[in-house]
């Protein structure tokens, strides 16, 4: 069977989200503990001894997101974990648009590629078009 255009773009997406998450966050914890340790986990006022619980974390979203049967739970998980980076940053007062909500970002490009590769999730949450209102 043919997948649509809009199963594609669901593709595109959420695997940019995935390299995304395995190049900028996930794999610098792995391989350059100290340095991302001081520059990230620092400001936010997280002990360095939490570096790799939260890596082996976000990597197990990661795998769980990537995989057809656990897509579902592995964004909810990672919502979770997104949710906790976005406090952790209003906590400390980081800039809004570019620190704080960037958590945001990540969990809205996440969902709306599941969204759009997952036609059960698609008819659980659909996009309908409203009528106008009468004599509006």
């Amino acid at each position: 069977m043919k997948a649509s255009p809009g199963v594609w773009t669901g593709r595109v997406m959420s695997g940019l989200f995935v390299l995304f998450m395995l190049a900028a966050s996930i794999a610098p914890k792995f391989l350059m503990g100290d340095m991302v340790a001081e520059q990230n986990l620092a400001p936010l006022g997280w002990p360095v001894k939490h570096l790799m619980l939260i890596a082996a974390i976000e990597l197990a979203c990661v795998v769980l997101y990537v995989i057809p049967r656990t897509s579902l739970l592995g964004a909810v998980l990672m919502t979770g974990l997104l949710g906790g980076a976005i406090a952790a940053n209003l906590r400390v007062e980081n800039p809004l648009f570019s620190h704080t909500l960037f958590g945001v970002y990540l969990g809205l490009f996440m969902w709306g590629g599941l969204w759009l590769r997952d036609p059960r999730l698609g008819a659980l949450f659909p996009i309908r078009r409203t009528a106008p209102l009468k004599g509006a």
